[in-house]
C-alpha cells in the first residue's frame, strides 16, 4: 500500500529521512478495525518523529499521521480518534500513562490504510467532506479540550490565541469566537494576522506586542518563543493553557510573577473520546469548519511538510488519499 513514512530520523535534516511510498498491508488484530483512509492532516507532531522526538528509532521504519477520515470494512463514513490507551483502561485516555498517539506505537494514518481500536471510529457527520474531517483529530480536539474542558474562564471573556498561524490555534479561535469570546491573537506576519481575523479574531497583534488591557486566558502552543508574553499578558489570577512548545520546551519560568499575580499554569493534551464526539456537535451546531492552508494529493506529501518546517503555514495541511 502506499504510505507516508520515517525511515530514518535526523534533528538537523528531518525531512531526510521521509518517504513517500509502499509497504506492506498491515493485519488487523482483533478488536480493531480497517479504515481505508480518504483524507489525512499535518500536524508538528509528524516533523517531531522525523526529529527523533516521541518516536524511538528502534520502531522504525513507521507511517507517520495522526489524523484521518475514511471509510470502514462496514462501508461506514468514519474519523480515527488518535488517542490509543492500554487495553485495560477505562475512563479518560488522555490520563492514561500508558497512552499513546497513532504513528508512535502503531502504524499512522498517512497510508492507504490505517488500523485502529473500534472504540477509536467515530461517525463521521454528513455536513462535514472528508478533508474538514481529516483536520480534526489532533489540533482541532486539543484546542476543543483547552478551551472547554482546561479554560476556566467563561464566554465573554478576553482571552489571547499565541501563534495565530498553527492548526491549534486557528481551531482554539474559530470555536472561541463561535463561543462568545473575545479573542485576541498575535501572528509573526501579516499574512497570518489576517488568518486570524478570517477565523473569528476580534484583535490581532505582533508577536510580544503590549496589549490593550490584559486578558483572562491565555492559550499558548508555541512554548519559549511567547512565554514571556504569555505571563505579562495576564490580568491577576488569569491562567495560561499551555498544550505544546513548537519553539522549544525550556520557557524562564519568571516564578516572581506568577506567585505575585497569583496565575495559572494549566496543561492540556489532545481530548477523550466523548469531547471529540461534543465537538463534532458544536461544529456541525455553528457552521465553523477548519481553514486550509493547502490540500496535495499523498504522493506530494513531501511538500507539505516542507511547508510545516519552513513556518509558512496558516491553517492545515490536508492530502488527499
Amino acid at each position: 500500500m502506499r504510505a507516508v513514512y520515517a525511515r530514518s530520523q535526523s534533528d538537523g535534516d528531518p525531512l531526510s529521512g521521509l518517504v513517500v511510498g509502499e509497504l506492506p498491508r498491515p493485519q488487523a488484530p482483533q478488536g480493531w478495525k480497517r479504515v481505508r483512509v480518504r483524507a489525512s492532516a499535518l500536524n508538528h507532531h509528524d516533523l517531531f518523529s522525523l526529529r527523533g522526538i516521541g518516536l524511538p528509532a528502534d520502531r522504525l521504519p513507521m507511517v507517520l499521521g495522526c489524523d484521518a477520515a475514511g471509510i470502514d470494512d462496514d462501508g461506514n463514513e468514519v474519523i480515527v480518534h488518535a488517542v490509543i490507551p492500554s487495553a485495560d483502561w477505562s475512563g479518560d485516555e488522555t490520563m492514561d500513562p500508558r497512552r499513546s498517539l497513532l504513528s508512535e506505537l502503531y502504524p499512522g494514518t498517512m497510508a492507504d490504510e490505517v488500523l485502529v481500536p473500534a472504540r477509536n471510529l467515530l461517525p463521521k457527520p454528513p455536513e462535514l467532506d472528508f478533508t474538514a474531517a481529516a483536520c480534526l483529530p489532533t489540533s482541532w480536539l486539543t484546542a476543543y479540550r483547552m478551551l472547554f474542558t482546561v479554560n476556566p474562564a467563561a464566554p465573554g471573556s478576553t482571552v489571547l490565541v499565541q501563534g495565530s498561524g498553527g492548526g491549534v490555534a486557528s481551531a482554539l479561535i474559530a470555536m472561541a469566537s463561535a463561543a462568545g469570546y473575545r479573542v485576541w491573537a498575535t501572528g509573526r506576519t501579516e499574512e497570518k494576522r489576517e488568518h486570524a481575523r478570517r477565523q473569528g479574531a476580534a484583535a490581532v497583534f505582533e508577536p510580544g506586542a503590549r496589549l490593550p488591557e490584559r486578558v483572562d486566558t491565555v492559550f499558548d502552543s508555541v512554548g519559549e518563543a511567547t512565554w514571556a508574553h504569555s505571563l505579562k499578558s495576564l490580568r491577576p489570577g488569569g491562567a495560561v493553557v499551555t498544550c505544546g512548545a513548537t519553539s522549544g520546551p525550556n520557557p524562564p519560568a519568571d516564578l516572581n510573577r506568577v506567585f505575585f499575580l497569583q496565575l495559572r499554569v494549566l496543561g492540556s493534551t489532545m481530548g477523550t473520546r466523548e469531547e471529540f464526539a461534543r465537538m463534532l456537535q458544536f461544529l456541525v451546531a455553528t457552521g465553523i469548519r477548519p481553514q486550509l492552508d493547502s490540500v496535495l494529493p499523498l504522493e506530494q506529501a513531501r511538500d507539505g511538510f516542507a511547508k510545516m518546517a519552513a513556518g509558512d503555514v496558516a491553517g492545515k495541511i490536508v492530502f488527499t488519499h
